[in-house]
């Protein structure tokens, strides 16, 4: 049933999704989480709404479980991977994605958990996919209320991991700190003017300030040495490339303002999905990886990913010369 649910036929897909829908219904939802972590594909194909509601409902304590067991490498990538998408699609305020977030930093940095005893580290590609994840699922606070003073231990943290040794995890904490940029989060006085948040002395406000810029340019620098780093015997070429790529374009956002810009052409000659902004790419990149040779298919047919990049499908394109001709006669 499971395996069924990947497939490209419509039919054999919705059948397959009816079977998952009464699987969570008769309390099934520990083997499917355990096993298959698909769990994802039933919340992308139902969209936004009530159901996609209950699956992050049901389905959130079982993830988190598995992140807190420190299971192995593979089991808690699919877990991170699944809780990533369910929250996106299902959440419906800020304290459902908070709690998600909180989960996926504990797997990032285990010393601001609640776990008592030996402090663990994660392994790299695990490190890598839970920074991703927690990034992916950051890109949807922007229009919730932002405590900037909550957010400098996470951004500290995220600069050390620019050094880190494994560049998957530097290119995944430049893409969480470019968001952090993108979403003013390292901006003291453009938050304290909303609402003072921060909620200080005027000492502490201007120690916070400081402590920002400082942050600024730590990273600002390291993202320079980054983009131009020089590639030794043995260097695995095109990840370098990819990153000096990646941190080129965090330079001209941070010292330009200047926006990635991304487009990929869907099907026709006018369809097309832009992006050009780091929120809409980190959405873009975190899919196509996701669901990977699916993802046109998806983007062509499901309405929220349609939503999401807010892209109009030309369905003319696919019409014979009659129909396209009665199609534009009712518009």
């Amino acid at each position: 049933m499971l395996d069924f649910a990947f497939s490209f036929r419509g039919s054999t897909r919705e059948a397959a999704l009816v079977k998952l829908v009464d699987a969570f219904e008769s309390f099934m939802l520990h083997g499917l989480v355990e096993n298959k972590y698909v769990i994802w594909l039933l919340a992308i194909t139902l969209g936004a709404g009530s159901s996609s509601h209950e699956i992050m409902e049901e389905s959130h304590p079982q993830l988190c479980r598995v992140l807190q067991a420190w299971s192995d490498a593979s089991k808690m990538i699919s877990a991170l991977d699944c809780l990533a998408v369910i929250t996106f699609v299902g959440a419906t305020d800020l304290a459902e994605t908070e709690l998600s977030l909180k989960a996926m930093w504990d797997v990032i940095h285990p010393k601001s958990g609640s776990n008592v005893g030996t402090v663990r580290k994660p392994k790299p590609p695990v490190l890598a996919a839970a920074i991703s994840a927690w990034t992916f699922l950051l890109t949807t606070i922007g229009s919730w209320r932002i405590n900037t003073d909550s957010w400098k231990e996470p951004i500290a943290f995220l600069s050390t991991l620019l050094e880190a040794d494994d560049r998957a995890v530097r290119m995944a904490a430049g893409e969480a700190l470019a968001l952090c940029f993108e979403l003013k989060l390292l901006d003291v006085s453009s938050c304290e003017d909303d609402d003072g948040n921060t909620g200080g002395t005027g000492g502490s406000n201007n120690k916070l300030f400081l402590d920002m810029q400082a942050l600024k340019a730590k990273i600002s620098g390291l993202a320079t040495n980054l983009s131009a780093e020089a590639g030794g015997k043995g260097a695995d070429k095109k990840n370098l490339t990819d990153q000096r790529d990646l941190f080129q374009r965090i330079l001209d956002f941070v010292k330009y303002g200047e926006c990635p810009e991304e487009s990929i052409k869907i099907a026709g000659k006018r369809d097309v999905l832009r992006v050009s902004s780091w929120s809409e790419l980190i959405q873009l990149n975190f899919l196509k990886r996701f669901l990977g040779k699916g993802f046109l298919k998806h983007v062509k047919e499901n309405g929220l990913l349609q939503d999401i990049f807010d892209i109009k499908v030309d369905t003319t394109e696919t019409l014979s010369s009659t129909d396209k001709v009665t199609y534009r006669c009712h518009r």
